[in-house]
């Protein structure tokens, strides 16, 4: 009988999930690739200050695209995350300043080389150590696989240093900035541009770089050869024509207040958040929209775990048990991870990045909400159902015109916390490339390297709504009390 009542519900969430998947369709007339990139990868690929993707890779692919007369989705992410999403198939291609070597061959075709690298190690400019030998007994930072990390990582041996890994290149900046580590391995043109921008590093080794090799466009081994071929034939003709040259020359040799606004801007957390306004609101906008439908939609989810976790059945009571005990033990960046680039493995089928973050959240999120919906029913005094049972109502009647009512009310303050920690998962999501807050700071730091000021706002951000919650949420006990 509980099934039957909750099985509107069920079609309700069903319908809710089936149109947030439902994407754009693309011009009939062109086709249109889906790729993914780093953004935070400058030279190669970031935001400027209008908070338009471009670098290298960027301005490549967009040469490429108007050459072969065809369109492209850009899918900005983590750099692991968007190798996997080729990997699975989640995307065409990825150009994220990703190097060429042996064993990506064996997952991706790979294009010609559109450029060569070479590996900086890099110090604080007072450091003592001016040396490879002197890194014995030292900390490196490696962020995780970039060639200049493989490339550090061989040396590990031989200089006797021990290697701290980061999933974003500014963190790893600043964990040497800060002397937390006292070194690191950087391709050159990615660690000029950061100190052009007022890192404060410096290379030691400008004029014998190690070898890296060459970074290439990447597509899954056995598909999109079309694709491939169209930007190796245009690559050349690019080559020949002068137009690589410039799209060169824009980025490493050219001034970066282009990219990233007035220096003055940049100096101050007030110039920050005024040159960045639009972009900070998108973000806190996405937050919102990320956090109301994932509090509608776990919070239903929660209600339907609570009401199994009461009912007569001892089946569907162990499934309610199992479905909190495994979506509550599960992190959330793993459950995300599983969502959006292990599941279209399996299931042959493209899952768009929001519609992935918000099954994360019903699913984590309603998993803990679905555990204290079923305390507040079972604090329920044992009595109030056996009067209701004793009036005459049926156990499925008693438990939703008395049981559920009474409960509800216990666990009020428990939803309204349960908000506010909804607020803040949601930027464990910027994992899968979806640009709320926290992605947004992310790309604004890698533009302009400023990390303290841009997570100071973020932070005041945050605390600002969180705060608005909880003063929603003293005066809702104080209502219900």
């Amino acid at each position: 009988m509980v099934i039957k009542r909750l099985k509107p519900i069920w079609a309700a969430l069903a319908v809710l999930i089936a149109l947030l998947a439902v994407g754009t369709k693309a011009d009939a007339a062109k086709p249109n690739y889906v790729i993914s990139t780093d953004a935070t990868y400058a030279p190669f690929d970031f935001q400027d200050k209008n908070n338009q993707y471009v670098g290298i890779d960027m301005d490549i692919l967009k040469e490429v695209a108007k050459r072969n007369n065809f369109t492209y989705t850009l899918k900005p992410m983590s750099f692991n995350a968007a190798a996997q999403m080729v990997a699975n198939g989640q995307a065409d291609g990825i150009i994220a300043g990703m190097m060429i070597n042996d064993s990506r061959k064996e997952v991706y075709d790979v294009s010609d080389p559109y450029y060569q690298s070479g590996v900086a190690w890099i110090t604080k400019p007072n450091s003592s150590i001016k040396s490879l030998n002197d890194l014995k007994g030292k900390k490196v930072a490696l962020k995780t696989g970039t060639a200049a990390a493989a490339y550090g990582a061989s040396l590990k041996d031989q200089y006797g240093f021990d290697i701290k890994y980061f999933n974003d290149t500014d963190t790893m900046y600043n964990d040497v900035v800060n002397g937390n580590t006292d070194a690191t391995f950087e391709d050159y043109p990615v660690i000029q541009y950061a100190i052009k921008n007022g890192v404060k590093l410096q290379v030691r080794n400008a004029d014998n770089l190690g070898k890296a090799g060459g970074v290439g466009f990447f597509v899954k081994k056995g598909q999109n050869a079309q694709l491939l071929d169209q930007f190796n034939k245009s690559l050349e003709e690019m080559k020949k024509d002068g137009t690589y040259n410039k799209i060169i020359d824009k980025y490493l040799n050219s001034s970066q207040k282009n990219f990233v606004g007035n220096a003055s801007d940049n100096k101050t957390t007030l110039g920050i958040l005024k040159s960045n306004s639009h972009a900070f609101m998108s973000g806190l906008w996405q937050t919102a929209e990320l956090s109301v439908a994932g509090i509608v939609l776990a919070s239903l989810f929660g209600l339907i775990l609570g009401v199994m976790g009461i009912a007569q059945s001892k089946l569907i009571r162990g499934i309610s048990t199992t479905i909190i005990y495994i979506f509550r033990g599960l992190p959330l960046m793993v459950l995300a991870f599983f969502i959006y680039i292990g599941l279209p493995g399996v299931l042959g089928m493209k899952i768009p990045a929001f519609t992935a973050g918000i099954l994360t959240l019903i699913l984590n999120e309603g998993a803990y909400t679905g555990a204290f919906v079923r305390g507040g029913f079972e604090a329920v005094d044992a009595g109030q159902m056996e009067a209701a049972r004793s009036l005459g109502l049926t156990h499925r009647q008693a438990t939703w015109k008395v049981i559920v009512p009474q409960g509800l009310k216990i666990t009020v303050p428990s939803f309204v916390n349960q908000f506010i920690i909804t607020l803040k998962d949601t930027s464990i999501l910027s994992a899968i490339g979806i640009l709320e807050l926290t992605q947004t700071g992310t790309l604004i730091v890698a533009r302009n390297s400023q990390g303290f000021r841009v997570w100071a706002i973020i932070a005041v951000i945050y605390l600002i709504v969180i705060t608005l919650l909880s003063w929603f949420s003293n005066w809702l006990k104080k209502k219900i009390a």
